[in-house]
């Protein structure tokens, strides 16, 4: 089994690792699809791949927070640790607004 791009930590918190891989971040249905890069974090706006294989050739990792090997439902708020050392809060409350993803800490390194 290959290394996994990204590690869980405690409920709610995504650790970004491997660089040429991006995350794409699903949480459910009636969410907007986030993408996660050695850069920073955005709202995903491309067509969502139809299976790993298919986010594999684009470079991707596709990351469903509502399957058990990650967090098992879905998340009001989620933190991402970026290879950049900034971690972001995605607050899906806040969906269509500019709190919707937000630098939550940043490290200098």
């Amino acid at each position: 089994m290959t290394e996994k791009p990204f590690l869980v930590s405690g409920r709610n918190t995504l650790i970004h690792k491997i660089r040429k891989l991006d995350l794409l971040v699903l949480n459910g249905d009636d969410y907007p699809a986030v993408v996660v890069t050695h850069r920073g974090i955005k709202e995903y706006e491309g067509k969502i791949p139809d299976n790993k294989r298919e986010a594999k050739m684009m470079d991707m990792e596709l990351v469903d927070v509502t399957t058990s090997d990650v967090f098992g439902d879905e998340k009001t708020l989620i933190f991402v640790q970026t290879l950049n050392g900034k971690e972001y809060k995605i607050d899906y409350s806040k969906v269509g607004t500019p709190l919707f993803i937000k630098i939550h800490q940043d490290s200098a390194f």
